[in-house]
């Protein structure tokens, strides 16, 4: 498969710096979302330290055999690298990151997910969350009692159940399936799905007209344009076959 990706972050309308951090490694087929959170600083350390350190782990050649164990791998050393350099740091104390990580194997898409960044997959024009957000709020999503649009309105929203580098240890949610000529996936922190419902993400997704590039502009400027209250981080990534 030929792999086309457009990247963009910004910090939104209220925030005065962004701790969000991206990476787009095409040549290696990997793409990471980190949403950080423990003061300006701080967010913006433990989001591009999680990020750079899984992307090392995934691109190196690796002695573990599968891909699952070097994403659970990526994801231990991530943690306890941020988690001893905030009990180092006084400074530091308390920051942390959200993970969300996209690679591909020869027919196989697989995401790690750690925190409330989200991973889609529009495919056949139905856009579906891969990701389940470790949220106060998801169970009450699950369980029925909120719609998904009720999530970005509660005002527990931004609690997050997991997170890299807080705690001395953490386990990643890992989620596979076959991939498809044309699939389209999104990676982004909740500055977008804050703002952008799920409908919205798929009418913007559906009308990028073969352009990839351009589609994580679109996204981020949509967001703004509903306020911007937070980050905004979107990462879009187009399955074709070669020509």
């Amino acid at each position: 498969m030929h792999i086309e990706c457009g990247a963009k972050s910004d910090q939104g309308r209220i925030r005065i710096s962004n701790e969000d951090y991206f990476i787009t490694d095409v040549s290696n087929g990997i793409f990471i979302v980190a949403d950080g959170m423990g003061g300006h600083a701080a967010g913006e350390i433990a989001s591009r330290m999680t990020a750079e350190k899984v992307q090392a782990i995934l691109s190196a050649n690796h002695a573990l055999p599968s891909i699952e164990e070097r994403l659970r791998f990526a994801v231990h050393d991530a943690n306890t690298t941020v988690y001893e350099t905030q009990k180092a740091n006084a400074e530091y104390r308390g920051m942390g990151s959200t993970l969300t990580a996209l690679t591909f194997t020869i027919d196989r898409y697989h995401v790690a997910q750690v925190g409330d960044s989200r991973a889609y997959l529009l495919r056949n024009g139905e856009l579906v969350q891969l990701t389940e957000d470790h949220s106060l709020v998801w169970p009450l999503y699950k369980s029925g009692m909120i719609t998904k649009e009720g999530i970005s309105r509660n005002p527990r929203k931004n609690l997050i159940t997991r997170s890299i580098g807080t705690q001395p240890q953490v386990e990643a949610d890992l989620w596979t399936g076959p991939i498809m000529e044309r699939d389209l996936f999104l990676l982004c922190s909740d500055g977008l799905t804050d703002v952008l419902s799920d409908a919205e993400l798929c009418r913007i997704l559906l009308s990028g007209g073969g352009d990839v590039r351009q589609l994580s502009d679109i996204l981020v400027a949509a967001a703004n344009s509903g306020g911007g209250p937070d980050n905004i981080t979107a990462v879009v990534v187009s399955l074709a076959s070669e020509l």
